[in-house]
């Protein structure tokens, strides 16, 4: 019988269960504060005589011994991330601040029969995901630049270290739990190691593993299959900072078909740096992000970046780098802002069980958006039905993954709109001229058609128009119709290279109408040619016996 699986997240410990590490440091457990996709987090004290403290400054993460996630992140802690090194680090570069949590010690434990791993960091507060939340979904911009400052000196230490993160998004982004104007990045369960043994992984696209990542910010290579590297890293980052700048990402609409989230990243990229300059709502507030990107796209897969190239180009944007980070709301930006995320995560849902409605915003912001959006994706721009304005406010947008058919407008001569869909209701569908039949032509009237004019008789009181001209399909020219009853329709024909307008109509004719040409009686004038061929035939036959005869005679005297 085979065992029993597991669930992912793993059965909780007792609270003051004693943890020891591999340093032989042991840790009590206190509640419970939180859990990921595979394991638990919960509050720890050094002090194991009392309960754990509700404000203790230390955490441990807990999961499955066999699970995979806490141990890459475990490998990556112990080999780039110990406290020292990460001191040294600081005392080389004169640094102050380094946003990577803390590594206190790692290790094995066993309850009722199951195995645990475990690991103990400094104790963080609130992520960044909630802030964002809290900003109706946007971040001022000088924020949004010291994010990218403090993010940068975290890449280039744990690139320097060989690890790449490969996640990085708001989640992942921890405020300080003393200090919350402080941001660490955390959460390195799927940091790779793209240079072991300092040589650099090769570019190789693997379609099994295309599309890892947080799809919203994931880099272009990862959408490939390719191993993530440090251009991927600074491209995730730069999708990212946009995010938080404008509040919405042009590929927000295609979040369910990866594939075409990347051909509108690719595009962005390609576009660069009018395609980040021409976002709604930010205008020329990008241009450091467009640089960023930018820089990003003329790096290879193994290029080292130049860290401090790109810190300058975000400095460029803000008077002076200030290490404590302000979150407060962007002033005249929350009316005309975009959705905020609680609202956008709800539309995620709705959108997959066919549902999508945008939260209020001002008539030209969504307008403009949605037209850049959909231009980066190959659609088209729908126009806003009046119905769904009020005071210049947006009520609700659908978007759509599909493209849609949009009716065209024109202007009458008032300036009003006119729906050409309802124009051409009443214009009379083109006939194709093999379906045109005329009535049958006799021997005579054959002669005379020739030299007679084409023309057609139109009445105007709306009554079926005669079309005397014969236009009959060189493969059905045997078939021809009498007897018809024709409807108002129009064509187009072509006379002498020019496209004309000739009014000619389709013949509604049952098999009985049809006349066949074969069996029509001869007329007078046939029969009178015939009686006088013959008597002209007879004649001659007689004066030819009569000579004869006499010629007969003739001889039969003179022997």
């Amino acid at each position: 019988m085979a065992p029993l699986r597991k669930p992912k997240l793993p059965k909780p410990l007792p609270n003051g269960f004693i943890l020891t590490d591999t340093e032989k440091k042991q840790w009590r457990l206190g509640k419970i504060i939180g859990q990921g996709g595979f394991g638990l987090i919960y509050l720890a004290s050094q002090d194991l005589s009392k309960p754990v403290e509700p404000d203790t400054n230390f955490v441990i993460k807990l999961e499955y011994h066999e699970n995979g996630p806490l141990f890459s992140e475990l490998k990556f802690y112990q080999r780039a991330a110990k406290p020292e090194s990460m001191q040294k680090w600081k005392r080389r570069r004169r640094m102050d601040f380094l946003g990577i949590p803390t590594y206190w010690g790692s290790g094995l434990a066993e309850c009722n029969d199951l195995r645990y791993r475990f690991m103990v960091l400094d104790r963080l507060g609130s992520d960044l995901q909630k802030v964002f939340d809290s900003n109706e979904g946007r971040l001022k911009k000088t924020t949004v630049l010291h994010l990218g400052q403090v993010l940068l000196d975290v890449l280039e230490y744990i690139h320097e270290h060989g690890y790449v993160h490969a996640d990085i998004k708001a989640a992942n982004l921890l405020l300080g739990y003393t200090d919350n104007k402080k941001i660490y990045l955390a959460d390195y369960g799927l940091s790779y190691r793209y240079s072991p043994d300092g040589v650099h992984k090769e570019y190789k696209e693997n379609p099994k593993k295309a599309h890892n990542g947080t799809i919203e910010y994931t880099s272009i290579d990862a959408h490939k299959g390719v191993d993530p590297s440090r251009r991927g890293d600074l491209q995730i980052l730069g999708f990212c900072l946009l995010h938080w700048l404008c509040g919405s990402l042009p590929w927000d609409t295609s979040l369910e078909d990866p594939s075409q989230v990347q051909e509108v990243k690719g595009r962005l990229m390609e576009n660069l740096p009018d395609s980040v300059q021409q976002l709604p709502g930010i205008g020329d507030s990008a241009d450091e992000l467009a640089d960023l990107l930018t820089y990003v796209r003329t790096l290879d897969y193994q290029d080292k970046p130049d860290y401090q190239y790109l810190k300058d180009i975000l400095a460029n944007g803000v008077k002076e780098r200030q290490e404590r980070l302000e979150f407060s709301i962007p002033v005249g930006e929350s009316a005309t802002g975009v959705a905020d995320h609680h609202n956008k995560e709800k539309l995620k849902v709705d959108r997959a069980r066919g549902s999508f409605k945008a939260t209020p915003k001002a008539d030209e912001t969504v307008q403009e958006e949605i037209k850049f959006k959909q231009g980066l994706a190959g659609t088209q721009l729908m126009k806003v039905p009046s119905h769904q304005k009020e005071n210049g406010i947006l009520l609700s947008v659908r978007r759509s993954q599909r493209l849609t058919s949009v009716k065209n407008y024109k202007e009458n001569d008032n300036g009003g709109a006119i729906d050409q869909q309802k124009q051409e209701v009443a214009k009379p569908r083109p006939i194709p001229a093999c379906y045109i039949r005329g009535p049958p032509i006799g021997p005579r009237a054959q002669s005379k058609q020739k030299t007679k004019s084409k023309k057609t008789t139109r009445r105007t009181d709306g009554q079926p128009i005669t079309c005397t001209e014969e236009r009959i399909h060189p493969q059905r020219r045997k078939h021809a119709f009498t007897n018809c009853d024709t409807r108002t329709q129009a064509h187009t024909g072509y006379r002498e290279g020019r496209v004309e307008r000739l009014p000619c109509y389709r013949v509604d004719c049952s098999h009985q109408q049809r006349s066949d040409s074969k069996v029509q009686e001869a007329g007078p004038t046939q029969w009178t040619g015939l009686w006088y061929s013959c008597l002209l035939i007879g004649a001659l036959l007689f004066l030819g016996a009569v000579l004869a005869f006499k010629l007969f005679l003739k001889n039969t005297t003179n022997s």
